[in-house]
């Protein structure tokens, strides 16, 4: 006999509820399950030093086939725009640059956890690869921010398949915040 299971209204769940619900298990991997490849600390080492520059340390890079294309730092501050963050900053530049076809499967390196803003548009872009420094948990300890981590925002995705890596050279993103 096989049990199939039940939503709590006694129905059995759909087959897009339990795709998602396996596509989100499968988006949650973070430092503690993903160690960092000597290329992760050498890309994320450059988004470290956009973070140095920028008006808040936040800072990322848009890698693609191993090179980075394209750079970005926070400059809110600087063009009054609180939608300039270091990830729509790269985004946007790359877009001018590149066209959006050049982030399709790339790789983006952030000095700390894309804001529910900037992961939207990492999605929306079709990233492969999102790696972070910081979480969201420790810069809240240093800054206000939105309590919703990228694996979140993603499994809320469906049409987007992008693997999530953070805790890359966290502290020394967190140090920025001194």
């Amino acid at each position: 006999m096989t049990l199939i299971p039940t939503c709590p209204h006694g129905r059995r769940p759909s087959r897009r509820s339990v795709i998602t619900g396996l596509t989100a298990a499968a988006l949650v991997p973070t430092a503690a399950s993903a160690a960092a490849s000597p290329e992760d600390e050498r890309f994320m080492r450059i988004a470290i030093a956009e973070a140095r520059r920028a008006d808040f340390p936040f800072g990322a890079v848009i890698v693609r086939d191993g090179a980075p294309i394209m750079r970005g730092r926070n400059r809110g501050r600087a063009t009054d725009d609180p939608t300039a963050h270091g990830e729509m900053v790269a985004i946007r530049r790359c877009a001018a640059r590149h066209g959006s076809k050049a982030m399709k499967g790339a790789t983006l390196y952030t000095s700390g956890e894309p804001c529910v803003m900037c992961m939207g548009a990492i999605l929306w872009c079709g990233f492969g690869r999102l790696v972070y420094a910081a979480s969201v948990e420790q810069i809240a300890t240093k800054l206000n921010q939105i309590m919703v981590t990228s694996s979140d925002i993603a499994a809320k995705a469906p049409f987007s398949h992008i693997a999530i890596t953070g805790g890359v050279l966290a502290d020394e993103a967190m140090a920025l915040f001194k």
